[in-house]
């Protein structure tokens, strides 16, 4: 029997079944009471404005977490494009290398230009360079407008 071959959806559970249906009831709920009350100069009315306000700024917060799950993607994708960058500049796989990099040292080796960007991966390992010093050894930047 074959290993299944449909690719199935990722879910972070706290996040998707749990954090956020509470906040979307929570909001619903908070604004549905709220307007109710809204317009009157009292304590339940202010009260529930408040709890409805931060309802609803939570629930914002929450849906910014998909940006943080875009910029997890592409900061594989980034790697990734090292990766191939690295091997057809140089011949050589970029593994051995990438296992003493952080990615942040890697997003900054890929703003290199294809003649620097070899000699700067090896030279970032071997003088343990931080980003901003692998940035500033760059005279050949690749800018990337449209990263998230």
């Amino acid at each position: 029997m074959s290993a299944p071959t449909k690719n199935t959806p990722m879910y972070y559970p706290w996040h998707h079944f749990v954090l956020l249906p509470l906040a979307l009831l929570l909001a619903g709920y908070t604004v549905l009471r709220y307007t109710k009350v809204a317009g009157d100069d009292d304590q339940i009315a202010r009260l529930w404005f408040s709890v409805a306000a931060l309802a609803v700024i939570g629930l914002g917060v929450l849906l910014m977490l998909r940006q943080h799950y875009a910029l997890q993607l592409q900061d594989r994708i980034c790697r990734l494009e090292v990766r191939q960058r690295y091997f057809e500049l140089s011949g050589q796989r970029f593994a051995p290398l990438e296992e003493q990099l952080s990615v942040s040292q890697i997003l900054s080796l890929r703003l290199a230009g294809d003649a620097e960007l070899a000699p700067l991966a090896q030279a970032a390992v071997a003088e343990r360079l931080s980003p901003k010093a692998i940035q500033g050894r760059i005279t050949n930047f690749q800018f990337d407008s449209m990263r998230v």
